[in-house]
């Protein structure tokens, strides 16, 4: 008896280990909605400005980020170099510790969360989580795919 359910509860914390570990920094589309900006605040293009840096002509990746956290840094890494590599695509990390407005606004739960910014401010998609440049490069794509979408309907 006592087997049985020792070897259950090992099925099951391997299930939920596997389930969450596929959704760590993969990107999922943000319904479009009236504000492209964030609940109550200045607009994303405010937001960057604070930081320094303008959006990107084909896309901006907005990392809220905390100092202790270790995915956070390879997540910038990724994100950097696709930046660098991809012309008219931004990277902005931002600390969540100087921004606690921001994850208010976003309703972000955990540390790196990733917005995925169209040309005009708009959030395409986001992704929580370490991101590998697979996902990075996906993410991308969501913003053309959104922007095409955009110009259908």
């Amino acid at each position: 008896m006592q087997w049985t359910a020792l070897v259950a509860l090992l099925v099951v914390t391997v299930a939920l280990a596997v389930g969450w570990r596929a959704t760590q920094g993969r990107a999922r589309t943000t319904p479009q909605v009236a504000d492209a900006g964030h609940d109550g605040g200045a607009d994303w293009a405010d937001v960057l400005a604070s930081a320094g840096t303008t959006l990107g002509e084909r896309a901006t990746f907005l990392q809220l980020s905390a100092e202790v956290c270790s995915s956070c840094r390879s997540t910038a890494r990724t994100l950097g170099d696709l930046a660098a590599a991809t012309p008219g695509v931004v990277h902005v990390e931002i600390d969540v510790d100087d921004r606690p407005d921001l994850v208010r606004a976003t309703r972000m739960l955990r540390t790196p969360t990733v917005l995925v910014l169209d040309p005009d401010g708009a959030e395409a998609a986001r992704a929580s989580g370490a991101m590998t440049p697979a996902q990075a490069r996906t993410a991308l794509t969501a913003v053309e795919g959104a922007r095409t979408a955009g110009r259908t309907s």
